[in-house]
């Protein structure tokens, strides 16, 4: 009886479920309804506007057109009217002249002849008639002020309205991931000559494959390409992919998103361990600043909390997320963080292939800065580049100015300028650490050796402050350059 009994039980939450969800069908189809009805009257509105800004348009020319021809009519009347006026006049004088000479004529025997006929002769000199042009000053063809709209004509009896575009095809071949900018291709189906712009869509994400429905980071819009293709820059690759998507729009509509892609982004992401660094380092997740205060801050914290535990560090923070199997827990935390005059902090991420770069900023009026990498092993008392656990560029503002390679307590002079950025570029399995100008990718210093263990980002300062910038991939220029060898590239021989 229990078992039929929760058997029914499931039929009614079954029923219950289906029932609701018919009855929200019925509201969209209730709603959907009332949008067709909403919708169709708003284009019927714009259509008839449509027209009659055409119809206006029309008018307009019309008038226009009417007016010319009626300037042109009044101009060519006024010209002929004085001409013919002028030649009646002529024909009049020339008329009286003809009586005259006709009279005189007939008067033969009269003793004046002489004296009238040299006045008719001297009148027909000067008469109007001889001097008149028998040509009309203007002519009465009127048919250049016609028009022709059969091609107008045609155009509107093709009119239609517009179609909603195609979705485009996103070209993977042609679209490129390189120094942290995406250049994205596309290319339509069929060819519209309609299509007004395109908008493209993209978003971070740590998945492969389609997007997934359900998905953390938002995704952002840039509207008004009029090319079929777009380049982002300057990107910061702190995910491990990207999706992507585009769609046409006319001056009506937006077409359907073409089928997303995933393009992947791959670059050295990391943090600052904070579990590792000094006690005069004030660690922020990427910069770190100097503070003469710290160790004496931290001592009475300690004392306060009177053994209570630790706060957990950045990199066990909750709103961390789940590390990656390289980015875990150094173990250096409380006693094992550096101390006494080693004011160093490491990175929270393994190097144990592959290439890796990243770019440090640091203030110029720093007394000391260092950067590099370093076994997880090295030591709380050790200086980064005194040991045969770290390797760093060394930059010495206290007394006198110094720029050095470091490796195994040698050191060399680098002759160079000092940038305010470096770059630094790890190749593990080819055993080279090379150190950059940031800006112009000029090389500094290149370390040759075989690392034996996995690496960590590694950083020291005192009196200063420095900024690390991650999630970049390694630039061009720099593979160019390890390609072909940097002439100005040393090894670890060269120390002393």
């Amino acid at each position: 009886m229990e078992e039929q009994r929760e058997a029914l039980r499931k039929i009614i939450t079954t029923l219950a479920m289906k029932n609701e969800e018919i009855q929200s069908f019925i509201y969209s189809l209730k709603q959907m309804l009332l949008n067709v009805e909403a919708n169709s009257t708003k284009v019927q509105e714009d259509l008839e506007a449509e027209f009659q800004s055409l119809f206006s348009v029309l008018e307009e020319l019309k008038e226009g057109m009417l007016m010319k021809i009626k300037q042109d009519r009044a101009s060519r009347t006024y010209e002929l009217q004085n001409q013919l006026a002028a030649c009646t006049r002529a024909l009049e004088s020339s008329e009286e002249l003809l009586e005259t000479a006709n009279q005189t004529l007939q008067a033969m025997d009269r003793e004046d002849f002489p004296q009238a006929a040299k006045q008719i002769k001297d009148g027909v000199t000067m008469a109007p008639a001889f001097r008149l042009s028998l040509k009309a000053k203007v002519s009465d063809n009127m048919s250049h002020l016609m028009v022709d709209f059969a091609q107008e004509r045609q155009m509107l009896q093709a009119l239609k309205f517009l179609p909603v575009p195609s979705a485009p095809v996103i070209d993977l071949a042609e679209s490129l991931v390189a120094d942290n900018c995406v250049t994205l291709v596309w290319r339509m189906p069929d060819e519209d000559s309609k299509i007004d712009h395109y908008v493209l869509e993209y978003r971070r994400t740590n998945f492969e494959g389609p997007p997934r429905l359900k998905e953390d980071q938002p995704w952002m819009v840039i509207e008004g390409i009029r090319q079929t293709e777009y380049t982002l820059t300057g990107l910061k690759f702190d995910m491990k992919y990207m999706n992507f998507r585009v769609k046409a729009c006319n001056k009506a509509v937006a077409g359907e998103f073409s089928e997303p892609v995933t393009l992947e982004t791959p670059a050295f992401m990391f943090r600052l361990d904070a579990s590792t660094s000094h006690q005069n380092l004030r660690v922020d997740d990427l910069s770190v600043e100097w503070d003469a205060m710290g160790g004496k801050v931290q001592d009475i914290k300690a004392r306060e909390k009177d053994g209570k535990g630790r706060t957990a560090s950045p990199i066990n923070s909750p709103a961390r997320g789940t590390p990656s199997p390289k980015r875990m827990p150094s173990g250096r935390g409380g006693r094992d963080r550096f101390t006494a005059e080693s004011y160093t902090v490491l990175g929270d991420t393994l190097i144990d292939g592959g290439e890796h770069y990243w770019e440090v900023r640091y203030e110029p009026d720093s007394k000391a800065f260092g950067v590099g990498v370093a076994y997880r092993s090295l030591g709380r008392f050790e200086q980064l580049g005194k040991t045969a656990a770290s390797w760093c560029l060394h930059v010495n503002n206290w007394l006198q100015v110094s720029f050095t390679a470091k490796h195994a307590n040698k050191v060399k002079v680098l002759d160079a300028p000092v940038p305010d950025c470096l770059g630094v570029h790890c190749d593990f399995h080819q055993g080279l650490l090379s150190f950059y100008n940031a800006r112009t990718k000029q090389v500094l210093h290149t370390f040759k050796t075989r690392f034996t263990q996995p690496l960590l980002p590694a950083f020291t300062v005192w009196c200063g402050s420095f900024q690390v910038t991650t999630g970049l991939q390694v630039p061009s220029s720099v593979r160019c350059l390890q390609k072909r060898g940097s002439a100005t590239s040393s090894s670890n021989t060269s120390l002393t």
